[in-house]
């Protein structure tokens, strides 16, 4: 099934530090300068090649493999006859699987000590019987809806765990949201909309301060949204109600049959951007018509 596979990894802690202080010793002088241990991200450091080696080691007589940065994703072109292996935290799997084009994706977890690890299915010491059902066709493979933005001027963005639709910097977004029938004049902070994989991530917080101010414990489309499920939540943060603004449409379900539709009226710092990568945008002002829906594009993770 493959002829080729694509390590995807991104800088650790140390990497990311050198690049910015040139050596070793000035990061570590500048860490301990400011009063935190240079020992626990160089152990870090360590602990993530030696399961990129072990990674590359298994691989070895198997398949040829490339290994890129999570910087080049948005310019790499997947192509079908390559297995694509991430390792590294599990927003790298959620920053791959935009770009995989629905190919086959196993998340290595290189350090389960210090990573959760909820999208990163494998670690090390399994990643040999992994690769191997990869190879034969026999993977046990999880489908995870993804969110897409489609903009009027023809720009697509695809998303794992959510959207953000609203201001870049402290203003007030200004737009119109409709949703079938319904359609209201916003005034807020912006607009968060997440997939069910992204359920437990930004959305979490805006859902945790909801239930926390109205005494409810639960949201059950919060709950029981799966990974899997075709729907997409929305809520809108910090809604100001004025002579201009409402604030009635401020949370809902996005399906097949009522995507969500937002029209910008904010004459600059109008952004979009999805997954927490705000370098990645799409601008958002005026004239700009952004229409959000269940991709067609699935993430396809291998859980064994």
């Amino acid at each position: 099934m493959f002829e080729y596979a694509i390590i995807v990894r991104s800088k650790t802690r140390r990497e990311l530090l050198q690049d910015k202080f040139q050596t070793h010793a000035q990061a570590k002088f500048y860490v301990e300068r400011s009063g935190g241990r240079i020992d626990d991200i160089d152990a870090e450091h360590d602990e993530f090649y030696r399961s990129l080696e072990a990674v590359q080691a298994q691989l070895s007589g198997k398949l040829k493999f490339k290994i890129i940065d999570r910087g080049f994703l948005p310019s790499f072109i997947f192509a079908e006859n390559q297995l694509i292996i991430t390792v590294g935290q599990d927003g790298l799997v959620a920053n791959t699987a935009k770009y995989a084009k629905g190919q086959p994706i196993i998340g290595v977890n290189p350090d389960p000590e210090r990573f959760d690890g909820v999208l990163l299915k494998t670690q090390v010491k399994t990643f040999a019987q992994h690769l191997q059902h990869a190879l034969t066709g026999a993977a046990a493979v999880s489908e995870i809806t993804m969110a897409e933005l489609k903009l009027n001027d023809g720009q697509r963005l695809l998303a794992f765990n959510d959207f953000f639709i609203g201001p870049s910097s402290h203003i007030s977004a200004r737009y119109i949201i409709t949703q079938g029938k319904r359609h209201e004049e916003h005034s807020s902070s912006g607009i968060l909309i997440s997939t069910g994989a992204g359920k437990t991530g930004w959305m979490s917080s805006v859902l945790n301060m909801v239930a926390g101010i109205s005494g409810k414990a639960e949201i059950a489309a919060y709950k029981n949204l799966a990974w899997s499920s075709p729907e997409l939540i929305y809520a809108v943060r910090e809604p100001f109600i004025s002579k201009q603004s409402q604030a009635a449409m401020v949370w809902g379900i996005i399906n097949s049959g009522s995507p969500l539709v937002i029209e910008s009226r904010m004459a600059q710092s109008g952004v979009i951007f999805s997954d927490g990568i705000e370098r990645d945008f799409l601008h958002f002002n005026s004239g700009a018509i952004a229409t959000v829906g269940v991709a067609a594009e699935k993430a396809r993770l291998v859980t064994g």
